[in-house]
């Protein structure tokens, strides 16, 4: 499993890499460099979840060897991922378009800040409730190696994670 793990890393890696390199072959090594790792990281931040959800559905299919037997509970967990990263579009296009209509009245009052985080706490509590409701049937249904791989890939230890609030925010 971490064989698979660490391949992944290395070739996403790789990658990443290659405009870097090529840009740093050119005449403005730096400036090309700098422009390309920009324009790079103004695409991967502004895709939307539903552009990146099939990918991660094929990976993990691939990872834990979904077999014929077990395809009716990975369906019902991939359609999960689809619904919840489309209704992720939603909310970020529907924040786009307010900030573009400049909606950016005076600044929120600490109520109303912990008002949004309640609410997005409320909302993210929900989709994991549904992730765990279609995740249970499916992890039942894998052999004790597949679970391994799937306590590896489907929900990863996310290390050095702050708890509390980000600077400047409430």
């Amino acid at each position: 499993m971490n064989r698979l793990v660490l391949n992944t890393l290395v070739a996403t890696g790789i990658a990443l890499a290659a405009p870097v390199v090529l840009a740093q072959a050119g005449a403005d090594g730096m400036h090309a460099r700098h422009h390309a790792e920009r324009h790079e990281h103004k695409e991967r931040a502004f895709r939307l979840p539903s552009e990146r959800v099939e990918a991660r559905i094929a990976y993990l299919k691939t990872a834990l060897k979904i077999s014929d037997a077990q395809q009716s509970q990975w369906d019902a967990f991939a359609n999960t991922l689809r619904r919840q990263a489309r209704d992720m579009d939603e909310r970020i296009r529907a924040r786009r378009s307010q900030g573009a209509e400049g909606r950016r009245d005076a600044r929120p009052t600490a109520i109303e800040r912990l008002e949004r985080r309640q609410a997005r706490l409320a909302a993210a509590t929900e989709r994991l409730n549904e992730t765990l409701l279609a995740a249970k049937p499916l992890y039942a249904a894998l052999s004790p190696e597949q679970q391994k791989i799937a306590d590896e890939v489907l929900a990863p230890q996310r290390r050095g994670v702050r708890h509390g609030p980000r600077r400047g925010h409430a």
